[in-house]
C-alpha cells in the first residue's frame, strides 16, 4: 500500500526566528533551548532534553535586550537526527496583554524583513 502524504496546514504564518529560550517545568526544572521559528500561537524550540509531548511549562524567551515568558505546552516533539538535540513544537497558552504584545511586535519585525515560512 502506498503511504499518502498529510499537509499540516497551519492557521498563522510562521516566520524564522533565531533567540535564547528557557522552557520551566512545574517542578521548577529549568531547560535550556534555542527558539528557531515562531508564530503568533506558538514556536519551534531545540533542546539537550526532551520534554514530553503534553508538559506544561513557562517559556521564557529572550531577543536581545527584550524577554517574554508565557505559558505554553508541548505539542509535538522529535529526536535530532543524531545530533543530541530534541526539536519540539510549543503551543502558547494563555497571555497577558502585555505578552501578546511582545510577540506580536517581534512578529511585525519579522514579517517586515522576511517572507512567512511554507505553511506546509
Amino acid at each position: 500500500m502506498a503511504e499518502t502524504a498529510f499537509a499540516i496546514k497551519r492557521g498563522n504564518p510562521r516566520y524564522s526566528f533565531s533567540a535564547e529560550a528557557e522552557a520551566i517545568l512545574g517542578d521548577g526544572t529549568s531547560v535550556p533551548a534555542q527558539v528557531f521559528e515562531l508564530s503568533s500561537h506558538g514556536c519551534y524550540i531545540d533542546a539537550l532534553q526532551p520534554l514530553s509531548v503534553g508538559s506544561e511549562l513557562h517559556l521564557r524567551i529572550s531577543n536581545g535586550p527584550s524577554t517574554c515568558e508565557l505559558p505554553a505546552k508541548v505539542i509535538y516533539m522529535h529526536a535530532g537526527y543524531g545530533f543530541a538535540l530534541y526539536g519540539m513544537g510549543i503551543a502558547f497558552g494563555e497571555m497577558a496583554a502585555e505578552q501578546r504584545s511582545e510577540i506580536e511586535a517581534w512578529l511585525r519585525e519579522l514579517a517586515a524583513n522576511q517572507s512567512p515560512k511554507n505553511p506546509n
